[in-house]
């Protein structure tokens, strides 16, 4: 009897065993890691951030050789890639054609990513499997439009080689190039030692192109006129957005002050450039940064009546109540320095829905109203009585 036993229970199938913890552990890695993929597609950064932080791999790669990392270059997710490369993303990695990101986003004319690519410090001539350079494939298989003219720029910025033979067919950047992205290739770098001045005097000009071979010459991104000017703040006082894009993309400083305490930033208070304004956020601009006069962009923007460039910056976090060394704000420069027509009429109204306090006072106690009142700026009075002035 008991050898029956012992042939049933050998021949009996034992119960399937339990996962073992490792096993179990890497399932949940690969499951986490593909539901990153998926959220990088999507260009769902907060799942994505949670992904992560529950232990994703920004550069785990699916059957296709795509990663978090290598999707947001391709498609273009400046926050996505910011995420990847403050999460460890490998900017060597390559894709299924031995391409970087650099050539994946310059293949598509990103030209925010390719410049935040370049900051990364990916290699700027590696050939992939088709035998291109990322120069190669923004000029090849680019439009001419003007974000392959600013994919270019950068590129030739970071020192591309613009006369590589593409490996097949020897064809080179120069060749293959027209339009306005062969202007931009036909810009030699100058001498060396002359480079700084001559981005200064790019910047200044409004010559992109230029501006971008005297950075390739090797000009310091930072370089500084006599008056302690960088290039972007040449360019933000002209107002010249094609300069400052390329100078942004690179990691240019918004907020490097000049001997008058001015920066690329705060002067667009003073020019009202909305397009500059713009160009400028990306770079994360310090809103409290001040002018020699205490002052923040909104207050002088107010003062000169740029309307639209207010209703733009309120925005933005700026405070409207800040209170500049004569003890004005904003609202106080709009009525005591502007002229109480109608683009000063509208920035009141902007400001106060804003959340300007419409009773704060001046250094000397006198009110908003009072000041209106006082200069016969009815309508302006009237709307600050309707917003609880006294």
């Amino acid at each position: 009897m008991a050898a029956v036993i012992l042939v049933a229970a050998a021949c009996s199938t034992p119960a399937e065993a339990p996962p073992t913890p490792r096993t179990s552990t890497v399932q949940q890695a690969e499951s986490l890691d593909q539901q990153l993929i998926a959220a990088a597609w999507k260009n769902d950064v907060p799942a994505a951030r949670r992904l992560i932080a529950a232990g994703a791999d920004v550069n785990a790669v699916d059957d296709t050789v795509q990663s978090a990392f290598l999707i947001a270059a391709s498609e273009g997710y400046l926050d996505l890639l910011n995420l990847t490369l403050q999460h460890g993303a490998d900017v060597r990695s390559l894709d299924s054609y031995r391409g970087t990101a650099l050539i994946r986003a310059a293949e598509r004319g990103h030209a925010s990513v390719v410049g935040r690519l370049l900051r990364a410090r990916v290699t700027v001539d590696h050939v992939n499997r088709l035998g291109w350079t990322a120069l190669h494939e923004a000029v090849l298989l680019g439009d001419g439009s003007p974000r392959y003219v600013d994919t270019v720029r950068l590129l030739i910025a970071a020192g591309a080689n613009r006369n590589l033979p593409a490996e097949r067919d020897g064809t080179t950047p120069v060749q293959a190039a027209r339009g306005q992205v062969a202007e931009v290739l036909s810009s030699k770098p100058p001498p060396r030692d002359e480079a700084p001045t001559a981005l200064l005097a790019a910047a200044e000009a409004g010559d992109a192109n230029r501006a971008a071979a005297a950075l390739a010459a090797g000009a310091p991104l930072e370089s500084r006129d006599e008056h302690r000017r960088t290039a972007l703040l040449l360019a933000s006082l002209n107002d010249h957005v094609d300069v400052a894009r390329l100078l942004v993309a690179l990691g240019a400083d918004p907020d490097a002050q000049d001997d008058r305490q001015d920066s690329a930033w705060l002067v667009t208070g003073v020019t009202g450039s909305v397009a500059m304004l713009e160009t400028l956020l990306p770079a994360n601009p310090d809103l409290s940064l001040r002018n020699r006069y205490g002052g923040i962009s909104v207050i002088p923007a107010s003062e000169r009546g740029h309307v639209d460039y207010v209703r733009r910056v309120v925005q933005t976090p700026i405070n409207v109540n800040h209170v500049n060394n004569l003890g004005w704000t904003a609202l106080l420069e709009a009525i005591i320095l502007g002229k109480g027509t109608e683009p000063w009429q509208q920035i009141v109204t902007i400001l106060l829905a804003a959340g300007a306090k419409p009773s704060l006072a001046d250094a000397d106690g006198v009110t908003p109203l009072q000041h209106a009142t006082n200069r016969g700026y009815d309508e302006i009075a009237t709307t600050l009585r309707r917003a609880g002035a006294r």
